[in-house]
């Protein structure tokens, strides 16, 4: 058996050893000796590679052989069999199986052997033992095609794997592996253990939405409606008011913790005229353990179950102060609001001050020329009172300052508005108690991860998304920004194993008298 191997592992390995023994001889000929760095750096890429595709071609071509002689010897001497899940015994052997196998160093060919029964699909132990992949493209080539996909196009992701691997996939194929890529990623975080955090942090929970350019079956069915009985005005361009295409919602959550950070409203906001003396704002929470999910596909409702999921992950006896950050949207609200009832949970609901500012500023040009610098001490007055409880003072400030100007009533729209929001919203406008308790009352971490996710990739210019392609972008990009890729990726590994391979073969493959 010694002696068989070392033959075959010479037959096997003598095109590899050629190919490198070509280029040392290339590296020390006279021919070489003029090439400039960048040419010979290109000269190694190419050969190289080529190399590394014969050594693994020359790996997998022994296995084979010393498969075939194993399993002949076997089936020779005890007629042996091999079962797969469905119990029946293959005791027809087969050699010279192939099938191909796109890698990060090309496209190999593996041989291996087949057991056989009438009636029954074949077995391939060997297919097991290197864990292939169901399709042709190896882990490896998938892995390197959603790290390159979820960072820009699918166009510039096969050209960087080409550029590095050689045309061993292809744009469509590129697309199915980062959907395949994405399977796991409920199942990972399902089984993932958290850590409960110290009584004293704060738990802090955020959720927003985003809309998503689709393709039209990509669209849930009202919009998809509403886009199937759109008229266009004009041929060559369109009229005011008109879309130029339609969207789907992401929804987006984020859970973090933070320790309190008692602030007073002037540290959030200036006093008019600016500050003054030398003394700094006080800084507010800083956010520790961030964790993120989305989903395209998914209602909002499970988006927010998940985020839920985590966060009693952190607290599970509800232990700490809940602070729930959102912009005052009606239906996240009360799906936030179910959800925390459904579970048992107080939460402290705080809207987004920076929303409360964008309609004071509103207000603020209905009673001030463009571009008049007072309208910036008049936003501040009256955010300064918010923040200090005053929200109902401020309201009726703002409506007596429009009577007394004298606005029109199709001058008052940005006014109006900013009261019907202030009184509408009052009971989670209470940033004075948000304040002395040292809780964060913006959104920036959701409204950061809204960009990162979703704007930096699925808004790309001219991308048009599937569903299942936009799921699988944006809940790969959660994972990586997570930190969590590098384990979800073994895990997926493990789970894509045991549906090829465990879910057809018993789960030992050894040949069996």
């Amino acid at each position: 058996m010694e002696q068989y191997d070392t033959a075959a592992m010479a037959d096997c390995f003598a095109s590899a050893k050629n190919t490198f023994n070509c280029l040392i001889g290339q590296l020390t000929g006279p021919a070489t000796a003029a090439l400039t760095h960048d040419v010979l750096e290109e000269m190694l890429v190419q050969q190289g590679r080529e190399l590394l595709r014969l050594l693994l071609q020359a790996h997998l071509d022994l296995r084979a052989e010393r498969e075939r002689r194993a399993a002949v010897r076997s089936r020779h001497d005890a007629g042996a069999a091999v079962a797969g899940t469905d119990g029946v015994a293959r005791r027809r052997l087969e050699t010279g199986h192939h099938r191909l196998l796109s890698t990060l160093v090309g496209t190999v060919t593996v041989t291996r052997c087949a057991w056989r029964a009438a009636g029954a699909p074949n077995v391939y132990p060997a297919d097991a033992a290197l864990s292939l992949p169901a399709g042709r493209h190896s882990q490896g080539l998938a892995r390197l095609a959603v790290c390159e996909a979820v960072r820009g196009s699918f166009d510039a992701a096969k050209a960087a794997i080409v550029s590095r691997c050689g045309p061993v996939i292809g744009k469509r194929q590129l697309e199915e592996a980062v959907v395949a890529g994405a399977a796991d990623i409920d199942a990972f975080y399902a089984r993932r253990i958290v850590l409960p955090r110290t009584p004293e942090e704060l738990l802090v929970i955020s959720v927003d939405g985003k809309g998503v350019v689709m393709r039209p079956e990509g669209l849930r069915s009202d919009t998809r409606k509403a886009a199937e009985r759109r008229r266009r005005t004009f041929r060559t361009r369109l009229a005011s008011g008109e879309k130029p295409c339609r969207k789907r919602m992401a929804t987006l959550g984020v859970v973090y913790d933070a320790a309190p950070a008692p602030r007073r409203p002037h540290d959030v906001i200036a006093v008019p005229g600016g500050r003054s003396g030398d003394r700094p704002a006080r800084p507010g929470p800083k956010a520790r353990g961030k964790w993120l999910c989305a989903s395209v596909s998914a209602d909002p409702g499970e988006v927010i179950a998940k985020v839920f999921d985590q966060a009693e992950a952190r607290d599970p006896l509800h232990a700490r102060t809940w602070v729930v950050l959102i912009d005052g949207a009606r239906h996240q609200m009360d799906l936030i609001h179910t959800e925390a009832g459904r579970r048992g949970v107080r939460i402290n609901v705080v809207i987004d001050v920076i929303h409360v500012l964008e309609y004071l500023w509103k207000a603020a040009w209905c009673l001030h020329a463009g571009g008049d610098p007072a309208a910036e001490d008049w936003v501040a007055t009256h955010a300064l009172s918010v923040l200090a409880g005053r929200v109902e003072d401020a309201a009726a400030v703002i409506d007596a300052q429009a009577t007394t100007a004298g606005l029109a009533r199709d001058r008052r729209g940005g006014v109006d508005a900013a009261i019907r929001y202030l009184r509408g919203n009052a009971a989670f406008l209470r940033y004075d108690e948000a304040l002395a308790a040292g809780w964060p009352i913006a959104t920036g971490v959701i409204e950061g991860a809204c960009r990162h996710l979703v704007n930096d990739r699925l808004d790309i210019t001219g991308a048009r998304w599937g569903l299942a392609g936009a799921e699988a972008i944006l809940t790969l990009r959660a994972v990586i920004a997570n930190g969590d890729f590098d384990a979800y990726w073994r895990f997926h590994l493990a789970q894509d194993h045991r549906r090829v391979h465990q879910a057809r073969y018993q789960e030992e493959l050894d040949l069996t008298a």
